[in-house]
């Protein structure tokens, strides 16, 4: 019997409405020019058309809340077994206004610890998260910060989920003093060569000056933009990047949807 994979089909959704977004100004012209004709025939294709779409959007909408709904609630069975070990490390970029929503992002870090997730770094651009750091870690209890974590409970027998705050001034502050490093090593420092500064020296160098490299596996973004809104980009070589959507519209059964098809996919690595 032939399985629908709805979310093969949402993407390709999104796919076509991007590259129709693309043809925006093509597409508005089109719109134009069937106004002012005065077809009446074509004014009412062009609305035939915008209704199909509408409503074709409007069942995907339905299919994906009806699935997420079901693996919540556990009826189906592939999703309940998750390899999280392959999740190393997750981060978490919340658009800042969105990220206001301390309720949300609570119940956010509780659906993953429920999942299994030990290592996972909160993001957003404008350090709101960090701000509520500590009403974060109070209210959840059972997670420690990843520095403290580091320390009192080795990563081969980690009990809690460690969390990292980040905002977009850590990767500028870190961006700033690698780079001042490598100058004063190769530009001050009288070196007889002058290199071409490469990602490994950048790499080597960040870490000179105590920067946390820790590069997640699974990136999730939360918000309208379709974008990691500034994380730091060294940290992103080989990082899945996927759009979740507003966080007011979070869904369980979408993350554990997400989190799965990346745990079966065989990742490459670049090779």
């Amino acid at each position: 019997m032939l399985k629908l994979d709805w979310s093969c089909i949402i993407a390709a959704a999104h796919l076509l409405e991007f590259k129709l977004m693309e043809l925006g100004d093509e597409m508005q012209k089109i719109l134009l020019w069937i106004s002012q004709s005065g077809n009446l025939a074509l004014c009412l294709l062009w609305c035939i058309i915008h209704l199909i779409v509408g409503i074709w959007y409007f069942a995907l909408g339905i299919a994906g809340a009806l699935e997420s709904c079901l693996i919540s609630i556990g009826l189906l069975k592939r999703y309940k077994a998750l390899d999280i070990g392959k999740v190393r490390y997750l981060a978490i970029v919340i658009d800042s206004e969105e990220a206001r929503q301390t309720s949300k992002v609570i119940e956010l870090l509780r659906w993953l610890a429920a999942i299994g997730v030990k290592n996972a770094c909160l993001y957003d651009p404008d350090g709101v998260l960090k701000k509520f750091k500590e009403a974060f870690m109070t209210r959840l209890g059972d997670a420690q910060l990843s520095e403290e974590a580091a320390v009192n409970d080795p990563l081969l027998d980690q009990k809690y989920m460690a969390l990292e705050f980040a905002s977009l001034s850590d990767g500028k502050e870190a961006a700033a003093r690698a780079a001042n490093l490598l100058f004063v090593k190769y530009y001050l420092g009288g070196a007889d060569t002058k290199p071409i500064f490469t990602e490994s020296l950048m790499a080597e160098a960040l870490k000179a000056v105590g920067c946390k490299v820790t590069e997640p596996d699974l990136l999730l973004v939360y918000g309208p933009a379709r974008c990691h809104l500034g994380f730091p980009a060294w940290r992103l070589r080989y990082t899945e990047i996927v759009h979740m959507g507003p966080l007011k519209s979070m869904k369980c059964g979408s993350l554990i949807k997400v989190i799965r098809k990346f745990t079966m996919v065989r990742q490459n690595y670049g090779t």
